[in-house]
């Protein structure tokens, strides 16, 4: 019993300071070069491709230090990684000119979406091709990204492991990392070709 909880206490340590990261982030919408497309499809996977090798570039590079020190870059390989995602989002909502409907929920949303599906299933409601967001106050978003920080902690072990093969675990990491962003890519794209209605601030759905 000892053990149990002594091995669970670093994993929720883990958990809320990935959750924390999470919060911090997503509270700032960068910007975007990009205009409206007439073929917003083909432009945002033209997007995805570049931004998911950037992405795999970057994650790999970070998973090349061995052991101990290939630890320490865990968190931030996936800030890195995050914040390339976070511009893809951005990209693709102004290609299919939604830029104004794109809110910290649905950042919170497209990026996590296929990781933490449980976590973020409170922020966006799908219907057809129409998509309810819900606005969370910025207390009740906290608890939905450590939700999401607590599966992601389950992920670090084995993405840990690799810091101890560096060449073999840099091309793993690498390939992960490259279809992951695609998978963001995917999820925004299926978002932004629809309706998107926001909720309006206050209300408790």
């Amino acid at each position: 019993m000892k053990a149990a909880s002594s091995a669970a206490a670093p994993t929720a340590t883990v958990a809320s300071a990935i959750g924390q990261a999470i919060l911090d982030f997503v509270g700032h919408i960068p910007a975007s070069a990009e205009r409206k497309s007439r073929a917003p499809a083909e432009a945002a996977r033209s997007k995805a491709n570049a931004a998911a090798a950037k992405a795999a570039l970057a994650a790999g590079a970070l998973a090349l230090p061995p052991g101990v020190l290939g630890w320490l870059t865990l968190l931030p390989e996936m800030i890195g990684v995050w914040k390339i995602q976070r511009q893809l989002v951005a990209d693709i909502a102004a290609l299919y000119g939604k830029k104004a409907a794109l809110t910290p929920e649905l950042m919170v949303y497209c990026l996590f979406q296929h990781t933490a599906a449980q976590g973020v299933r409170d922020l966006v409601v799908r219907v057809g091709q129409r998509a309810l967001v819900r606005r969370a106050p910025w207390r009740t978003l906290g608890p939905i990204t450590r939700r999401i920080g607590v599966k992601l902690s389950q992920r670090l072990l084995g993405k840990g492991l690799a810091r101890w093969l560096p060449v073999v675990g840099a091309m793993g990491v690498g390939a992960y990392v490259y279809f992951d962003t695609t998978h963001v890519a995917a999820t925004a794209m299926a978002l932004f070709e629809g309706e998107i209605e926001l909720e309006p601030a206050g209300s408790k759905g």
